[in-house]
C-alpha cells in the first residue's frame, strides 16, 4: 500500500464503490496536502464524481477508508463534512430556485437578532461574497430562478466560499462562466492556497489546469492511473493516460473541410425580444457549421430561444431553406414540426426526462419511429434506438433501461444528442454541447457535427470555449450587448478580434449587424 505524507490533509486509502455490482471506483488510492490544488480528471464515468461525492459525505463507500487532518473521516452527509471544513460545489446546480440569492449563500448559517433572520445584515454580507467573486449585475434579494446557468454557478461558488472551508472541492466550476469570471475565481482559489486549504479541481479544460494547477490525478474506469505534478507532464501524456489511446488533432474539422453548400437552411431577420436580443440577422447554410460566441449575457443563448420558440420574440422573422414566408413558431413544438432542434444550455431542467431510462429519453423526440399497432410503443424497436446511440455515442451505462438521472453529466448530455439525432432535424442548434464533457468524448462530438455538416444539416454551436469554435466552425458570429455585431469568415478571426466585438457593444448603443452572406 502507497505510504502517504505525514502532513497530508486528505487521504484515501483503496476507497471503492460500485452500483448494481458494477464497480464505480476500485481500491482508488489519494492524497491531498495543505496549499495546493489538485486536478482530478478523466473521462466521463472514470470515478471522478464518485470520488468527490464521497469526500463530501453524499456517498458512502462500500470498502477502504478516508483520513482528514490525520483523523479517521467519514461524514454521513452533506452538512457533516462541510462542518469538517470540506465543500462542494457540484456541476449540476443545486440550488433553490424560490429562495433569493442571500438565503442560498447562507442558507445553513443566516443570522438572526432576536430569533428572527437579519435580512439587512444577511444580505451586506452576501454583497461582500458576491463582489469577491465578480458577480456583478445581481442583487442579493433577488431569487435564483431569475438569474443564468453562469450567474447561479457563481452562487453556488459564493455559497461554498461563505463558511469554514479547508477543502473545496470544484466539480467544472468554470463551464459556464465567462473569462473575466473566471480569473475572479481564480484569484480565490490562489487565496484558499495561500491560506493553508486544499483545493481538488475536477475539470476537462487543460488550459485552466496548467493555469491554476500544482498536482494531477488521473482516474480511468474508475482505477486510479497516476498522480504526477502538473509541471513534470505533457497535455498529450495526460489525454493519454485519460483514454488509454492518442487523440489526433486531425479527427477536428481542418478548413479543407469547409462545406461548398450554397442551400439555405434558414434565415433570420431582425429578430428583437427586449434588450436581450436586438434586431439580430443571419445567414444559415447547408453543410456549414455557424459558431456563436460572447460574453454572458451577450444574447447567444436568448437568440436561440426565440428562433426554436421557447421565449415569443417582439419582431423578426424566421425562413427556413429557400421558402419566401416566413415559418409561423410559436413554441417548441411549432419549431420541431417544421425541422428545428435545440440542444439546450441547461441539460438537467430542459433536455431531459431524469427520472425516465435511456431509452425512453432517447426516443422521446420520434416517438411514430417506436409506435406499432394501435400507436403502442413497441419496445423491440425503442430498444434498438437507444442501443445504436448508446454504441454509436459511446454512452457508458448499466444498460439502455438505466435511469438517466443517475448517469454522469456527460453522459446525460450525449443522450440528450441521442434525442436530437434520432429527430433528424435539418436545422440543429447546439447550446454549449461540450459543457461537462471529457476530452475524449468532446472530439467524438466534434466529428458527429462535422459527419452531420457533410450530410447537408445547418449546424449553428454556442460555445464559451473560443479554441473549439475556431477548429470546429465555418463562420463565427460574436454577440455583445444583444446586438449581433461582427460575423467571421474562416481565416479572417483570431481570439483577440473575436474578444474585440465580444466587448464592441458594452456601454455604448452601437450599431446592429448588417446580414451576413
Amino acid at each position: 500500500m502507497k505510504a502517504f505524507n505525514p502532513v497530508s490533509l486528505l487521504t484515501t486509502i483503496s476507497l471503492s464503490k460500485s452500483y448494481g455490482g458494477i464497480p464505480a471506483l476500485s481500491g482508488v488510492d489519494f492524497e491531498l496536502v495543505p496549499g495546493e490544488v489538485h486536478a482530478l480528471v478523466g473521462e466521463n464515468g472514470a470515478g471522478k464524481s464518485t470520488l468527490c461525492r464521497m469526500l463530501c459525505g453524499l456517498l458512502t463507500p462500500d470498502s477502504g477508508r478516508m483520513t482528514l487532518q490525520g483523523q479517521p473521516y467519514a461524514p454521513r452527509s452533506r452538512r457533516e463534512a462541510e462542518r469538517a471544513g470540506v465543500r462542494m460545489v457540484m456541476q449540476e446546480l443545486n440550488l433553490l430556485p424560490t429562495l433569493t440569492v442571500a438565503e442560498n449563500i447562507f442558507l445553513d448559517s443566516m443570522p438572526r437578532q432576536l430569533g428572527l433572520i437579519n435580512y439587512r445584515a444577511m444580505n451586506a454580507q452576501a454583497r461582500e461574497v458576491m463582489a469577491a467573486i465578480g458577480l456583478h449585475g445581481v442583487r442579493p434579494e433577488q431569487f435564483v430562478q431569475s438569474l443564468s446557468v453562469g450567474q447561479s454557478q457563481l452562487v453556488e461558488i459564493a455559497a461554498a466560499l461563505s463558511g469554514r472551508c479547508d477543502v473545496l472541492i470544484l466539480d467544472e466550476p468554470t463551464a459556464a462562466l465567462t473569462d473575466p469570471e473566471v480569473e475572479l475565481l481564480f484569484a480565490q482559489v490562489r487565496w484558499l492556497k495561500a491560506a493553508g486549504a486544499a483545493v481538488i479541481y475536477v475539470s476537462h479544460r487543460m488550459q485552466e489546469i496548467r493555469a491554476i494547477v500544482d498536482r494531477v490525478t488521473v482516474l480511468r474506469d474508475g482505477k486510479h492511473i497516476a498522480t504526477q505534478d502538473i509541471r513534470e507532464v505533457t497535455d498529450n501524456q495526460i489525454i493519454r493516460q485519460m483514454v488509454g489511446r492518442d487523440l489526433s488533432a486531425s479527427t477536428v474539422r481542418a478548413p479543407g473541410m469547409t462545406s461548398s453548400r450554397s442551400d439555405m437552411a434558414m434565415r433570420v431577420r431582425g429578430l428583437s425580444r427586449g434588450n436581450s436580443v436586438r434586431d439580430v440577422s443571419f445567414d444559415l447554410h447547408r453543410g456549414e457549421i455557424l459558431g456563436f460566441a460572447g460574453l454572458m449575457g451577450s444574447g447567444r443563448t436568448e437568440s436561440m430561444r426565440a428562433i426554436f420558440g421557447a421565449d415569443r420574440p417582439d419582431a423578426g422573422q424566421i425562413l427556413l431553406g429557400e421558402q419566401t414566408k416566413p415559418a409561423t413558431i410559436r413554441s417548441p413544438r411549432d419549431a420541431v414540426r417544421q425541422g428545428i432542434a435545440l440542444l439546450t444550455e441547461d441539460r438537467k431542467q430542459q433536455g431531459l426526462l431524469l427520472p425516465l431510462s435511456i431509452e425512453k429519453n432517447a426516443t422521446l423526440s420520434r416517438m411514430s419511429g417506436v409506435a406499432a399497432v394501435r400507436s403502442f410503443v413497441s419496445h423491440r424497436r425503442e430498444s434498438a434506438v437507444a442501443d445504436r446511440f448508446i454504441d454509436s455515442l459511446g454512452i457508458r451505462c448499466r444498460s439502455r433501461r438505466q435511469l438517466v438521472g443517475t448517469l454522469s453529466g456527460g453522459n446525460q448530455q450525449k443522450v440528450v444528442l441521442a434525442k436530437w439525432l434520432y429527430r433528424d432535424c435539418d436545422v440543429l442548434i447546439f447550446d454549449e454541447p461540450t459543457r461537462g464533457i471529457d476530452v475524449g468524448a468532446k472530439f467524438e462530438i466534434y466529428r458527429l457535427l462535422d459527419d452531420l455538416a457533410r450530410r447537408g444539416k445547418g449546424l449553428i454551436m454556442v460555445s464559451s470555449e473560443l479554441p473549439e469554435l475556431l477548429a470546429i466552425c465555418d463562420r463565427i458570429a460574436v454577440m455583445s450587448a444583444g446586438r449581433l455585431v461582427r460575423i467571421f469568415r474562416r481565416g479572417e478571426w483570431t481570439q483577440d478580434l473575436i474578444m474585440q466585438a465580444a466587448l464592441s457593444e458594452l456601454g455604448s448603443p452601437g450599431n446592429g449587424l448588417q446580414i451576413a452572406k
